[in-house]
């Protein structure tokens, strides 16, 4: 198949990776991909792998809605002639449907989502009008059935709607590290091997909430458990986040690295990780610390509950319970324990969300979405008549 994915920007959000991992799981099955962001490119772009002509562009959008931009997006599309184009979320698909319009280019459209929850007056405006383009969508892609559940209720919905869980590559993200390696990095980083370490790898945006992880290390402190935090990653609150730590007197105790173009040596010198996130889908950051065989401790947003068991392969937390959170993080102290969790957490991820199983998900709907209507396999019709 020849297939084209939009993204809004290759800024390294959620979205934007599992795009890219899909694309390039795709391709290194012998599809044809083509990868365009409308806006800024990143670091990000330079992870895809292409081949069999495969292209990777930008629109360099200026504006929100840029008219050159779907100009170039349609005559993009006229060139390339794909059998589906898949956008991620609603800015690329509201680009992708006027781009395939003024192209008169004949391809599936279909929407990955992501998005979990409107936050304020902004993005509840632009769902109203994305709406619109996800109810002429021919499939959207939900990564959870609560989102899916959500979004249906705000009536968010295509004429075919699937649940396709994000994936990361087992192979690599796994713990490679040894003792060693592990501890010359918690050295530089300034921790010691009696530190218990706690990271969280997102970017500091407020929905990330990662002033609740600087709260929880304050009284993990108070309680005498040798608590660091380790954020990966850089962002809008980071200014919010020092000033909170100087306020509790922990600021020696919170490290934040800033954007890493590899985040996997600094989980792997983690003992626990966490997500404090006020609204979530299915996180990526959380899937890959868990296939790192580290527990995750997460709020219980989203699809939390359908990749982590309490007690098992992590704990779950109410959103902004800080009480909660601080006993969930008390527990995995034990390192005994963690230990034991992280193993189940990494099993967790290579039984089900691993990057062959999303990829092996989407390519079947692919391919049963650019099939011509005779050619359905008959025991897919059922579910195909089901999902309209």
């Amino acid at each position: 198949m020849k297939l084209v994915f939009v993204t809004g920007s290759s800024s390294p959000g959620g979205a934007e990776r599992q795009t890219v991992a899909l694309v390039n799981a795709l391709a290194d099955r012998g599809h044809q991909c083509h990868a365009v962001c409308i806006k800024e490119t990143g670091d990000l772009f330079e992870s895809i792998r292409l081949r069999d002509g495969g292209t990777a562009r930008c629109l360099a959008a200026a504006r929100y809605l840029g008219v050159r931009a779907v100009i170039d997006l349609a005559e993009h599309l006229r060139t390339l002639r794909p059998a589906a184009i898949i956008a991620a979320n609603g800015y690329a698909l509201m680009y992708s449907w006027l781009a395939i319009r003024l192209s008169r280019v004949r391809a599936p459209l279909v929407v990955t989502f992501h998005s979990n929850r409107l936050l304020g007056p902004k993005e509840q405006l632009q769902m109203a009008l994305y709406r619109l383009f996800f109810w002429t969508a021919d499939c959207a892609v939900f990564v959870c059935r609560k989102q899916r559940q959500y979004w249906r209720r705000q009536g968010v919905f295509s004429r075919r709607n699937e649940l396709i869980y994000n994936g990361v590559n087992t192979e690599a993200f796994r713990d490679r590290w040894s003792a060693e390696e592990r501890g010359a990095l918690r050295r530089k980083l300034g921790f010691s091997e009696a530190d218990y370490v706690i990271g969280l790898s997102a970017l500091l945006r407020p929905e990330k909430n990662h002033v609740q992880l600087v709260d929880a290390v304050a009284r993990l402190r108070r309680m005498r458990i040798p608590a660091r935090a380790l954020m990966i990653g850089d962002g809008e609150t980071r200014d919010a986040v020092v000033r909170r730590a100087r306020a509790l007197g922990v600021a020696g105790s919170i490290v934040i690295t800033g954007l890493q173009r590899d985040v996997r040596p600094y989980v792997s010198a983690c003992d626990a990780v966490v997500l404090c996130s006020l609204t979530e889908a299915v996180s990526l950051a959380a899937i890959e610390a868990m296939a790192l065989g580290r527990p995750v401790v997460h709020s219980d947003v989203g699809g939390a509950a359908e990749m982590i068991v309490p007690g098992r392969n992590g704990f779950l937390f109410p959103v902004g319970d800080t009480d909660a959170f601080v006993d969930r993080l008390a527990a995995l102290a034990d390192r005994a324990l963690s230990g034991r969790m992280g193993r189940e957490a990494q099993a967790t991820v290579e039984a089900r969300f691993s990057e062959r199983t999303m990829a092996d998900r989407y390519e079947l709907l692919l391919q049963e979405i650019c099939a011509p209507p005779e050619t359905v396999r008959p025991e897919h019709a059922d579910r195909i008549k089901a999902t309209h």
